[in-house]
Formats: structure tokens, C-alpha cells, sequence
């Protein structure tokens, strides 16, 4: 699995965060995906990387731009009841 964290100009409001989730959902394969306009930033979970040009152009086509492009392994944090 790989968290893909895009920094993204543009995003004002709520309903900014839906066209920017709505958008990713319906272009590419992920798990999930979450945006924050008060932090400027959209995080999302895929089994593959995704193409960072493609990223690019999908949100840039929505009115926003992508400032920022990191991926990274994420693994699911397992629940414990010890704190292990």
C-alpha cells in the first residue's frame, strides 16, 4: 500500500475538498482519499503508486494546483488494547 500526499493551492471549503476527492476517486484506482482546505493538503491511500503527471493534471483541470507530491509505504495501524 502506498499514502500518496498531495499540497494543493485552491482549496477554500468543504465543498472544495469533495471536487478534489470526487475528481480523484473517478480517475484513479485507490483505497481511499481525504482532503483538509484549512491544512491545503489531500492524502491518498492506493495498492500501486500513482502517476504524479497524471495527479497533476486531473486536480489542475479541476481549478486547483498541486504544490507539493510525496508518496510513501503506509501500512494499517493494528489496534491493540496493550499499546503494542
Amino acid at each position: 500500500m502506498i499514502k500518496t500526499t498531495l499540497k494543493i493551492d485552491g482549496m477554500m471549503c468543504p465543498m472544495c475538498e469533495s471536487h478534489v476527492n470526487d475528481t480523484i476517486r473517478n480517475k484513479f484506482k485507490i483505497k481511499k482519499v481525504t482532503s483538509s482546505h484549512e491544512k491545503g493538503i489531500t492524502e491518498i491511500i492506493s495498492e500501486n503508486p500513482l502517476d504524479e503527471n497524471a495527479l497533476r493534471k486531473a486536480v489542475g483541470d479541476t481549478g486547483y494546483e498541486v504544490l507539493e507530491f510525496t508518496d510513501e509505504p503506509f501500512e494499517k495501524k493494528k489496534f491493540s488494547l496493550f499499546g503494542r
